[in-house]
C-alpha cells in the first residue's frame, strides 16, 4: 500500500541538516525561531491534517508505518503542499519521542490565534487554566475538554507554550479540535466580564460545594496551577468558587482531574440534570 506514495529522498544519517533542525524543535527557543512546531504520532498527525494545520516537512519511515492513522495521514499528504522526507529507523528514532515508533512525523506551523478570534457557540463552556506549567497537564485537559463539548481553552499567564511537543501528545491531538489561545489573565478575564459569562473559580478552601452552582448558561470554569492555586484577580461579585470535597489525605487533585470533573458537572446541568447543594 505504501508504495503507491511518491518517492522520496532517502536520509540516512542522523547529522543531516533538516533531521538537525527537526530535532531541535523539542526546544521552546527553537520553536520560536523557527515558527514550526513538532507533532509526533500518527493519530495526531491525522487530526492536525483534518483540522487544516499547514505541515511544512513530513518524516516518513516506511517500514514503521502500519496503522491506519499512519495511512490516513500519507494518502492526504500525497496531495498537500508539504515535503516528504523518507528516513531509516535509526534516524526516526532520533526525531520521535520515546518509542513512538508510528512511522510518521511532522513539522508544522503553529495556529496564531487570539482572544478576538475565538467563535464561540451559543451557550457556551469556557475553560481557562492559569499558570498551568506542565504541558503534560495542559495536554490532558484539551483531551477531557473535547470529551465534554468545551467550547474553547484558554491559557492564562501560562508556564509553557501553547505547542509544546508534550502537549500535543497529551492531548491526542485535540489541541486541533478544540479552539485554544493563550493571553493574560486580566485579559482573559475583561474578555470574559465583556460577554457576560458567569466565571466559576476551582478553589481548595471555597466554601460552596462544586454541584451547588447552575453551569447550564453560558460559563467559565477556571483552574490554577496546583503549586500556587489562582491568582487573586480571579475574585468579584461575578465570580463564584467552588470546591471539591477532599476525603483523604491529599488537600487538592491534579489539574487535569480537577478539570474533568467539571467539565462533565457542567455537562451534566446543560442535559438537564439538576443543581444538588
Amino acid at each position: 500500500m505504501y508504495d503507491s506514495f511518491r518517492s522520496m529522498p532517502l536520509i540516512t544519517s542522523l547529522q543531516n541538516v533538516r533531521v538537525k533542525e527537526a530535532a531541535k524543535l523539542r526546544d521552546r527557543r527553537a520553536r520560536e525561531k523557527q515558527g514550526r512546531i513538532l507533532i509526533d504520532g500518527a493519530r495526531e498527525l491525522r487530526r492536525a491534517i483534518e483540522a487544516g494545520i499547514e505541515l511544512v516537512e513530513l518524516f516518513v519511515c516506511r517500514e514503521l508505518c502500519s496503522s491506519d492513522d499512519a495511512y490516513a495521514v500519507l494518502e492526504r499528504a500525497e496531495h498537500a503542499p508539504v515535503e516528504l522526507l523518507d528516513v531509516t529507523p535509526s534516524v526516526f528514532a532520533k526525531l520521535a519521542f520515546g518509542q513512538r515508533a508510528e512511522g510518521v512525523l511532522g513539522v508544522a506551523r503553529p495556529p496564531q490565534g487570539s482572544l478576538a478570534d475565538l467563535q464561540l457557540p451559543e451557550n457556551p463552556l469556557v475553560a481557562v487554566l492559569e499558570g498551568v506549567e506542565k504541558p503534560g497537564n495542559v495536554g490532558a485537559v484539551l483531551r477531557s475538554a473535547d470529551a465534554a463539548g468545551v467550547g474553547a481553552v484558554i491559557v492564562a499567564d501560562g508556564g509553557t507554550d501553547l505547542y509544546n511537543p508534550n502537549t500535543i501528545r497529551a492531548s491526542l491531538g485535540t489541541i486541533f479540535t478544540v479552539p485554544v489561545c493563550d493571553a493574560s489573565s486580566r485579559e482573559v478575564l475583561a474578555w470574559l466580564r465583556a460577554r457576560r459569562i458567569h466565571i466559576v473559580t476551582s478553589r481548595v478552601d471555597a466554601a460552596v460545594r462544586y454541584t451547588a452552582v447552575p453551569l447550564a448558561g453560558p460559563a467559565a470554569i477556571v483552574i490554577g496551577a496546583e503549586s500556587h492555586g489562582l491568582s487573586e484577580i480571579w475574585h468579584g461579585d461575578d465570580v463564584t468558587a467552588v470546591s471539591l470535597p477532599m476525603l483523604g489525605a491529599a488537600d487538592s487533585l491534579n489539574v487535569s482531574t480537577t478539570a474533568a470533573v467539571l467539565f462533565y458537572e457542567a455537562l451534566r446541568h446543560r442535559q438537564g440534570g439538576p443543581v444538588t447543594p
